[in-house]
């Protein structure tokens, strides 16, 4: 296990400069640069020329990208261009929200989906697979948006049992924490809970027709144990993977899911700093979300060396 979190570990430095490298390097070639969003309205040459100078935009491109990237690694991101924050402090304060959000949809999605796959795989052919296939496929067509807005509109607006919009944090009051929570996590979670049924119906069905599966059988192994004990750590794989690209897509989706129901996390942060072209704001976000998929796929691939000990670190 530690020659594999080694192996990963200095896999992820150059990966990291690569992904740096495209993020400053992209930001840059937007049309006209973040001297035009600081100079005020109809700046003139003279004075696009001088905020250029600032900001140093007039070194060579690699000259700057290093000192942006030098400055990061020492947990330097900058100020915004909007209101002079810090870009680090800005996203500490709305990491929290976006995190909870994120964890409870992987929550519901862990327990829905591996509850709809298991009940399947169990009993194929049977009107509970042939139900959750339906409600798998049925979720994964429906864009997580829309069922967001027809969540609020039955539960906040109609029955009035749940909150429409809004964040309160966990120490202040957690239930009230879970109950603004609950309805943008729930619409998240369509997607990934289709995901990891159909995942872990086709993974547990592969493994219930191994040998050694049909020898536990017939030695009379209780089935609760059979698929504790054998069969779900041998289908863990595929559905850590699963896991794991939806753990990735869910850090965008909040972009969305954040600005529809006001939530103040990184999410909402990153729309108003694209929109106001807050160049260092959205550098530092797509930083730290590069590094957080790095982490995220780190723990994937670790969880592999412990549901398979076959894997080795190459």
């Amino acid at each position: 296990m530690l020659r594999l979190l080694g192996a990963r570990l200095l896999t992820m430095v150059p990966l990291l400069l690569v992904v740096s490298f495209l993020i400053y390097g992209l930001i840059a070639l937007v049309p006209g640069g973040p001297e035009t969003a600081l100079a005020g309205s109809n700046p003139t040459p003279e004075k696009l020329a001088m905020v250029r100078e600032q900001l140093g935009l007039n070194e060579p491109f690699l000259v700057q990208y290093w000192n942006w990237f030098s400055a990061a690694v020492q947990g330097d991101l900058g100020k915004s261009f909007v209101n002079g924050q810090s870009v680090w402090s800005a996203i500490a304060g709305g990491f929290p929200v976006t995190l909870s959000l994120v964890i409870l949809t992987l929550l519901i999605a862990a327990v829905l989906g591996l509850g709809l796959g298991l009940a399947a795989a169990l009993r194929p052919g049977s009107w509970i697979d042939r139900t959750a296939t339906v409600i798998a496929s049925l979720f994964m067509s429906l864009p997580y948006f829309w069922v967001g807005m027809m969540l609020v509109l039955v539960f906040a607006i109609d029955l009035r049992v749940l909150p429409a919009i809004g964040y309160v944090p966990f120490a202040q009051s957690p239930t009230d924490w879970f109950l603004h929570l609950i309805t943008p996590a729930f619409a998240l979670a369509i997607v990934p809970v289709a995901v990891v049924a159909r995942q872990t119906r086709a993974a547990v069905t592969g493994v219930m027709t191994e040998d050694y599966v049909r020898t536990a059988e017939a030695k009379g192994l209780r089935p609760v144990r059979l698929v504790g004990k054998h069969v779900l750590k041998n289908a863990a794989v595929p559905v850590v993977t699963a896991f794991g690209v939806e753990a990735n897509r869910l850090i965008g989706a909040t972009v969305v899911m954040e600005q529809l129901f006001a939530l103040p996390g990184v999410g909402k942060l990153t729309y108003f700093s694209v929109f106001s072209r807050d160049f260092p704001m959205v550098q530092g976000i797509l930083l730290i979300t590069a590094i957080l998929i790095m982490f995220v796929n780190l723990a994937v691939d670790l969880s592999y060396g412990y549901f398979n000990p076959k894997i080795k670190a190459t």
